[in-house]
């Protein structure tokens, strides 16, 4: 049976993104092997993933979820209906407004592997409906002052459980347990 993980890259100041959703500030960041050992742990175990789709529902470059280096199944969400995508030895399939559908085939196509989650928006509808079994965080050292907030507006609060906590240089990488 799949795990169902939000796992972000976020800031000391919580943004996943900056005001225009980029990324950027990613790059740079110093890290080392026992870093990069965590993360490479957690995209081994990754046997899917369910994201948002861009408004015209295509795969453009720089879109493809961990920059394309994970080949599983991706599941789209989308307002409407689209023919799958191939690209790059990935399939993308687009699931219209029912995210618990989505979670539920991404977590049969996982297998006892990791269903990732990307994106705020998907990480909080999700939250509240009780599909996400733990939370996966690689924090860095950085405060962008404004941003795209992982889980700002979540509306509820929600237990969790510290699993496992590390860093090494300038990350720390945290994984909670949500309670029920």
């Amino acid at each position: 049976m799949a795990t169902v993980i939000i796992h972000a890259t976020v800031t000391l100041d919580g943004f996943m993104a900056d005001v225009g959703g980029g990324v950027a500030w990613m790059s740079g960041v110093r890290t080392v092997a026992d870093d990069e050992a965590v993360v490479k742990r957690v995209l081994d175990h990754i046997g899917a993933v369910v994201g948002g789709a861009n408004k015209s529902a295509t795969i453009d470059d720089g879109e493809e979820p961990y920059g394309g280096m994970l080949k599983v199944p991706v599941y789209l969400m989308t307002h409407t209906s689209h023919e799958p995508i191939e690209k790059n030895g990935t399939t993308y399939t687009f699931v219209v407004e029912d995210i618990s559908l989505a979670v539920a085939t991404a977590s049969e196509a996982a297998g006892d592997k990791w269903v990732s989650l990307l994106g705020g928006s998907i990480s909080r509808q999700c939250l509240r409906r009780g599909l996400v079994d733990e939370i996966h965080l690689d924090v860095v050292p950085l405060l962008l002052g404004d941003g795209i907030p992982l889980f700002a507006g979540l509306g509820e609060r929600v237990e969790l459980e510290r699993l496992d906590t590390s860093g090494f240089a300038d990350e720390a990488h945290l994984r909670y347990r949500v309670l029920r």
